[in-house]
């Protein structure tokens, strides 16, 4: 068995901004943590401004202000700003060698594309519903939140901020479906997948096998949210699955764990456990995304649709029409043989729904 190292003292390093609140900004600093990438983390501040902090750098802007962004040169020598999590992993794929998180066996590496869109489509409307639905949720990401983005400022600018955040964020619960009508199906989801992955981790460390994909730092990312620092669904797996809380705690750093080629998964034999987590992504986001996809396309002003046996309704959401996109240009890119094998895992799931 052959362990997968890499020196990291020739490697680029590699420049971003983040917030500690940001699920995505904490599954891509997990993500280079396991792959031994450097990077040098300059955390978003309501300061991050040269003409006020003489030592920050000039930044230019992304097209559309998310977190994490990263920052590259393109073929000209001039700094680029990129933020999608999932193309930045498909990136550092390319430029940096060994400790890969995208499997080598095609078939393996589009279900691990699929649960990691999973957790970042799906499982982040029970990270936003629970942290902006719930009094004491929405305390503490008021009162943490800004703090995070100044630690010194003035105590009456944070309560200011925290007022702001607190509105803004609220205002911005029906982009992401949650309401009156959806939280039923938000948080029996929510419930349903962590036991779901609780079950699975008695049998292996990651979905992906004995180390982990993509889709491990997806779900993590989310987790950071839902089980380390938002009051409501902490207690939720505190009390159910504190396997779970475990798994997040574990998947900060794994610098320093060892891989080899044998470790990932065998995908021509999945485990009932994978089967099942499988099984809840075709009952609640494959539905979900074609709906979605449907009103984006008939350009609607509302998402009205059965979901789970109940009624869903939110605004459409263009980005996701695209994951939808983006997953079947994936599925029908596979050769034939491939395709089969992922068709066999994917039989029963409710998955399959998708590609029909």
């Amino acid at each position: 068995m052959k362990a997968e190292t890499q020196m990291t003292s020739e490697r680029k390093v590699q420049e971003l901004m983040g917030a500690p609140g940001s699920p995505y900004t904490r599954k891509m600093l997990s993500v280079m943590r396991y792959r031994n990438i450097p990077y040098r983390l300059e955390y978003n501040s309501h300061r991050a401004d040269s003409s006020v902090d003489s030592h920050r750098k000039t930044r230019v802007k992304p097209k559309v202000s998310l977190l994490p962004t990263f920052y590259f040169e393109d073929e000209q020598g001039q700094e680029v700003a990129i933020t999608d999590s999932s193309p930045l992993i498909r990136r550092f794929e390319a430029d940096y060698d060994g400790r890969s998180v995208i499997p080598s066996d095609p078939a393996l590496a589009f279900i691990d594309m699929l649960l990691e869109d999973y957790g970042d489509e799906w499982l982040t409307k029970a990270m936003f519903h629970y942290r902006w639905y719930y009094e004491a949720d929405i305390k503490k990401g008021g009162d943490i939140l800004p703090r995070w983005g100044g630690i010194s400022q003035p105590e009456d600018q944070c309560q200011a901020m925290g007022d702001f955040i607190r509105q803004r964020q609220i205002s911005r619960l029906s982009y992401v479906g949650s309401n009156e009508t959806t939280k039923p199906i938000i948080e029996a989801s929510f419930k349903r997948f962590i036991h779901l992955l609780d079950k699975l981790l008695t049998e292996q460390p990651f979905l992906m096998g004995e180390r982990p994909g993509s889709a491990d730092f997806a779900i993590y990312g989310q987790l950071t949210c839902l089980a380390l620092f938002d009051p409501t669904p902490q207690a939720i797996i505190l009390r159910e699955c504190p396997r779970v809380y475990a798994w997040v705690e574990i998947v900060e750093d794994l610098s320093g764990y060892l891989v080899s080629d044998e470790d990932w998964l065998d995908i021509d034999n999945p485990s009932e456990a994978l089967k099942n987590v499988l099984s809840e992504v075709g009952r609640i986001y494959a539905p979900y995304l074609i709906g979605n996809a449907k009103a984006v396309m008939a350009k609607a002003d509302v998402l009205q649709m059965e979901l789970d046996g109940s009624p869903w309704e939110q605004n459409p959401f263009a980005y996701q029409a695209k994951c939808l996109q983006w997953l079947r240009e994936a599925y029908q890119s596979l050769n034939s043989a491939d395709r089969s094998r992922v068709d066999n895992v994917l039989s029963g799931t409710g998955v399959m729904q998708l590609f029909n």
